[in-house]
C-alpha cells in the first residue's frame, strides 16, 4: 500500500511536516552551524595562543641573565595558559634554584609543577627531582616517600635506583640491593652505567 497516493498528497504532507517541524530544523540547523563557527573560532585561537606561548618560552630559554630569566617566568604564567610550557619553565628555575643552594625554592617549584599536572613524563621528572632536594635537605624518609609517586613506567628504572641510592644513605642495604635490582630489571643498566656497579658491590657486602 502506498502511504501518498497522489503528487498532491505527497506535497500536503511535506507542507505538514514544515509546518509542524520545520521552526525546529531551522533553529538546530543555524545552532550547528553556529556551533561548527565556534568551534573553528576556537581552534583558532588556541593555536594563536600555543603559538604565543611558544615564542615566549623560546625567549625565555634564549636569555642568558638568571634575574631576567625568573621574572619572565613568573610572567609567562600568568599571560599563558600552557602547563607544558610552563612546567619546562618551573624546572629551568628549579635548577637555578639548586645551583644557587636555595633548596626550598627548588622544593617549591617541583611541587608547584606536580600539583599542575602537565603531564605523566613531566610530573614523574619533577618528582624524582623533588625526591632528591628532599634528601639533601636531609629528609631521606620524606625523599623515598615521594619516589613512590611516580606510576609512569618510563620512570621505573630512575625511581628504583633513586631508592636504592636513599636506602643506601640509610644503611638498609638489604631493600637497597633489591631496589637497584629492580632497576636493573627495568633496563636501568642502560641508561645508568653505575647501576650494576652499585649492585655488585651490595652483593660483594
Amino acid at each position: 500500500m502506498e502511504i501518498y497516493s497522489t503528487e498532491e498528497q505527497q506535497v500536503d504532507a511535506i507542507k505538514q511536516f514544515w509546518k509542524d517541524y520545520g521552526s525546529s530544523i531551522i533553529v538546530g540547523a543555524v545552532v550547528g552551524l553556529g556551533g561548527l563557527y565556534g568551534w573553528n573560532y576556537y581552534s583558532d585561537v588556541k593555536v594563536e595562543k600555543s603559538e604565543a606561548a611558544s615564542e615566549a618560552f623560546q625567549r625565555i630559554t634564549a636569555n642568558s641573565d638568571s634575574s631576567a630569566v625568573q621574572a619572565a617566568i613568573a610572567e609567562f604564567g600568568a599571560q599563558h595558559d600552557q602547563k607544558g610550557y610552563q612546567a619546562l619553565l618551573e624546572l629551568m628555575s628549579a635548577k637555578a634554584a639548586v645551583d644557587a643552594g636555595e633548596l626550598d625554592k627548588a622544593e617549591a617549584a617541583f611541587t608547584k609543577i606536580i600539583a599542575a599536572k602537565p603531564g605523566a613524563a613531566l610530573e614523574s621528572l619533577a618528582t624524582l627531582r623533588l625526591s632528591r632536594v628532599q634528601a639533601e635537605q636531609g629528609n631521606i624518609g620524606t625523599a623515598i616517600a615521594t619516589l613512590e609517586q611516580i606510576t609512569d613506567e618510563a620512570f621505573n628504572a630512575q625511581r628504583d635506583e633513586l631508592k636504592g641510592d636513599l636506602l643506601v644513605r640509610q644503611g638498609d642495604m638489604d631493600s637497597a640491593r633489591s631496589a637497584y635490582q629492580a632497576a636493573v630489571d627495568n633496563g636501568g643498566s642502560l641508561t645508568s652505567p653505575a647501576l650494576q656497579m652499585k649492585l655488585d658491590n651490595l652483593n660483594k657486602a
